[in-house]
């Protein structure tokens, strides 16, 4: 089956391999992580373009550099939210996917895995060929040479119900195809509001990400109407990190689109975090 070929080069993030690169190796070199996160086992990273949220991208990925299996990691899987409603609840990746900066080669063994241990996930292209969130990721993880191969995934489902689903199918897989994983979830947090009020929004949710409360996060994001895009990934690598035995949430960079713009009236909030 023919490789998934880059759909946002020249808009989320410039276009060819020069140009990526140059970008990502001046995002990397502000991102700076002075707290210990050797033994991270989750991550979470924003997916907007790289001129709003790479800044806050980068400390997910310095962060992943540091842990102290680098170099070890087998698999990245990376789950992103869907914002198209194309494809199943679902969607698991079972192609590799191409960008200029090189080709992210896909564990078809640990995806089939997922797939086999879920009850939701299941093996479908349909969702990723229009969707940004995971593909953002794919030019960091592979500058940074972080892990071998990957699994990606989409999320339209992201109920409390399917998270724990696709936590424990993880966890599952890894082990029955002796697989040292580490999971990143995908997502931008508060949408469109004034600054001040999705920075009181988020607080909160940060606050239940560094006590890895995740079914409190999954279920405080509709009470408090914040509009985070990708609470389901976020789920998802909170409770993998929590059944692997991590016992903090560490936000390790923050910020938002109005930083960037000078409007703040109106913005998106981003960030980073390591659960360890």
């Amino acid at each position: 089956m023919q490789a998934r070929k880059a759909a946002f080069e020249g808009s989320f993030y410039p276009r060819g391999k020069a140009k990526v690169e140059f970008t990502l190796e001046r995002l990397m070199d502000m991102a700076k992580v002075n707290v210990d996160v050797t033994e991270a086992i989750a991550y979470v990273a924003p997916h907007a373009g790289y001129q709003y949220s790479g800044r806050t991208a980068a400390h997910t990925f310095a962060a992943m550099k540091l842990n102290k299996n680098h170099g070890a990691i087998d698999d990245v899987i990376a789950i992103g939210p869907n914002h198209t409603s194309i494809g199943s609840p679902m969607s698991v990746s079972m192609i590799d996917w191409e960008t200029s900066v090189g080709t992210a080669e896909t564990d078809t063994e640990l995806a089939g895995a997922v797939c086999k241990e879920s009850k939701f996930a299941e093996q479908d292209e349909t969702a990723h060929y229009g969707e940004h969130s995971v593909e953002v990721q794919v030019p960091f993880l592979l500058h940074e040479g972080i892990a071998k191969r990957y699994v990606f995934i989409c999320m339209g489902d992201q109920s409390i119900e399917a998270c724990m689903d696709l936590a424990v199918a993880i966890g599952r897989a890894a082990a029955a195809t002796k697989r040292m994983v580490a999971v990143l979830a995908s997502s931008d947090f508060n949408h469109y509001e004034p600054a001040e009020t999705g920075k009181r929004k988020d607080s909160e949710l940060f606050a239940l990400l560094q006590s890895l409360d995740y079914v409190a996060f999954n279920r405080r994001v509709h009470e408090i109407q914040d509009s985070t895009c990708g609470y389901g990934p976020v789920t998802v690598a909170a409770m993998y990190a929590v059944g692997k035995g991590a016992r903090q949430g560490i936000l390790l960079h923050s910020s938002n689109s109005g930083e960037v713009t000078g409007e703040t009236g109106s913005v998106v909030d981003y960030a980073s975090f390591a659960f360890t």
